[in-house]
């Protein structure tokens, strides 16, 4: 944790710098794919332990709320973006956990709603979280595109994705942040493509 080594100012630099060491590719990519899903009414669906999957939760809000316009709320002919995260159905994970292992806890949930060419983004700091990856496995299996969000060295996360968006650093406080600022630029960028 670099800030139990650094004060407020050098922190925030380091973060700075780290930022701009994102792959710009990866996450046009990430973006690209989501807007395809838009244009072809797939369903995003997004998962992640913790903190990522505070941020699966975030992004899919942002996701279906955050790309339109305020005008178009109340208009029940505007397309949107199907999206869902996985993290959100509490009666339903703990069903799984609780009976079956909490491995199975999002590749369940995807077995009742997932199609051929929708979309799975994993998020996992370390790239190695048992749900994710069984999650994963099964969609690349199943026809879904599938991008791991990850950090660290990118786990067995990194490899099992199809497209990957990568921080590449060890500081989980600091790789969720720079997911989650990520996920606010690809929610600005499809804000411009769908609602402007």
């Amino acid at each position: 944790m670099l800030g139990t080594q650094l004060d407020v100012a050098p922190f925030l630099d380091r973060v700075c710098q780290e930022l701009k060491r994102m792959n710009a590719g990866e996450v046009r990519g990430l973006a690209d794919a989501i807007f395809e899903c838009y244009e072809h009414a797939r369903t995003v669906f997004i998962c992640g332990n913790g903190g990522s999957g505070s941020n699966a939760s975030h992004f899919c809000e942002d996701l279906g709320k955050g790309t339109l316009r305020r005008e178009d709320f109340d208009n029940d002919a505007r397309k949107r973006i199907r999206v869902l995260s996985l993290t959100d159905n509490t009666p339903y994970i703990l069903a799984w956990g609780n009976d079956e292992g909490f491995d199975r806890v999002f590749v369940e949930q995807l077995k009742n709603l997932a199609q051929p060419k929708d979309l799975l983004i994993a998020i996992s700091g370390s790239g190695n979280s048992p749900n994710v990856l069984r999650a994963v496995d099964w969609a690349n299996k199943h026809g879904l595109k599938t991008v791991g969000c990850t950090g660290f060295k990118g786990g067995k996360l990194k490899g099992l994705a199809q497209h990957n968006l990568h921080v590449d650093l060890d500081d989980m406080g600091i790789v969720e942040s720079i997911h989650l600022t990520v996920f606010h630029w690809i929610i600005d960028n499809l804000y411009k493509r769908i609602s402007l």
